[in-house]
């Protein structure tokens, strides 16, 4: 089933239970997902692939404005910015800890065969498809940066 499909679900069952921060994250993810839809060059339809890019991308704008909202103590901002990470993350796959990312990197870097830093570009290349979803590209950067130093 589609996120779309799932979301609207999850709208339903929001409305019902009278769930604000739920609904309003709703909202604003089934928003985006009718903007990708409509967009220009568009064919009114989102891919399963897109939908998760989305996600990924406000659970991403959401975490920045949590930390700049934190270091300017801004709570209250702060807060709305968590409740709406935590609604988003229920959507997203299942993240990688460390040692399960490093495991699949070392099989990246052992199917490309890569040997240094040079290599990263490949390497960062690949993982970044493999590992869609599952782990955030900074994350991913250091483990490479790590690995192949």
């Amino acid at each position: 089933m589609s996120l779309d499909k799932n979301m609207n679900e999850a709208l339903k069952d929001a409305m019902k239970a009278k769930d604000q921060v739920k609904l309003r994250t709703l909202r604003a993810i089934k928003a985006a997902f009718l903007l990708a839809k409509t967009a220009e060059g568009g064919n009114g339809q989102v891919s399963e692939e897109d939908e998760l890019k989305i996600i990924q991308k406000l659970y991403k704008q959401r975490s920045d404005s949590y930390d700049i909202y934190v270091k300017s103590g801004r709570d209250d901002l702060a807060t709305t910015e968590k409740e709406e990470m935590d609604v988003i993350a229920e959507f997203l796959p299942k993240q990688l800890d460390d040692t399960e990312l490093s495991a699949e990197v070392k099989k990246i870097i052992d199917q490309v065969g890569a040997s240094s830093m040079q290599d990263m570009g490949k390497v960062m290349g690949m993982a970044s498809k493999a590992l869609q979803g599952k782990a955030d590209g900074k994350r991913i950067s250091a483990v490479v940066k790590q690995l192949l130093s």
